[in-house]
């Protein structure tokens, strides 16, 4: 970390937020920057209970997601990989946190790129069939639904020209035959998404998860297993409220919570 980005730091201010009820924490920008809520813990419920190997959080911000799959599977490891020096910075802090004592032997935080190849991508720690599963919260916002003055929350939040097929062929290298893979995004994306997971991975689940019974899907969770030649599976809706009501039904509620799995 830089003198200047610990400067940068400081200004921005910090807040420590609770998650799956207090049972991990995490530091994040109080101004600037992303910071985290429901879709990462939807995306860390799309690795198994029970998981017990290595996955890799790409675009990992400040650790929510990987440290909410720690948090549910006490024997994973986590590699949390952001590109962003203020973000890994609270991904280290969030890691150093005593409430976080308990996770943190079984975590580690890379700031690299996702999209690095070869040579540069094994020399930040991203070396070829490494990682058992891999979830992947993307810059998935279009530019024109996302603008932000927050030039670090813009980068965070709008998707590039070839993002998803970028970030896939890093997830193709980095996961080993047989891993899986889970992404968090908008559904309007599933036409770009699709072919940048090509043959790459098989058994393709797709799931919309929907403010309540009846409406539109505002994101959608993607798994894949590499290698696998199964057929693509369109999965039950994952609704997160009673119509009218801003309580999360009880399924939603144990999911945010890291009481169980979507997988």
């Amino acid at each position: 970390m830089t003198d200047r980005a610990t400067i940068a730091f400081d200004e921005a201010g910090t807040t420590v937020d609770a998650f799956h009820r207090g049972r991990f924490v995490l530091v994040q920008p109080a101004r600037s920057g992303h910071r985290s809520g429901i879709d990462a813990m939807l995306l860390a419920a799309c690795v198994p209970d029970g998981f017990s190997g290595s996955v890799v959080d790409l675009g990992a911000g400040a650790g929510a997601a990987g440290l909410a799959v720690l948090s549910r599977c006490p024997d994973a490891r986590a590699t949390l990989v952001e590109n962003d020096a203020l973000m890994a910075h609270c991904a280290r802090l969030s890691l150093a946190r005593p409430e976080n004592r308990h996770l943190a032997p079984r975590g580690c935080v890379v700031e690299a790129d996702v999209t690095l190849r070869g040579a540069a991508r094994r020399g930040a720690s991203l070396g070829d069939d490494a990682f058992d599963f891999a979830i992947l919260n993307p810059p998935f916002n279009d530019a024109r639904d996302r603008r932000t003055p927050d030039a670090r929350k813009a980068a965070a939040h709008v998707m590039g020209g070839t993002m998803f097929e970028d970030w896939m062929r890093t997830v193709t290298a980095i996961v080993r035959p047989g891993g899986g893979f889970a992404l968090i995004a908008r559904p309007e994306s599933l036409g770009v998404i699709l072919p940048a997971i090509g043959r790459r991975f098989g058994g393709l689940r797709l799931r919309g998860v929907h403010p309540h019974q009846g409406a539109a899907a505002t994101r959608l969770l993607v798994t894949g297993v590499k290698g696998s030649r199964a057929r693509l599976t369109l999965l039950p809706p994952h609704v997160l409220h009673e119509k009218g009501r801003d309580a999360f039904l009880p399924e939603a509620d144990a999911v945010n919570n890291g009481l169980s799995s979507l997988a």
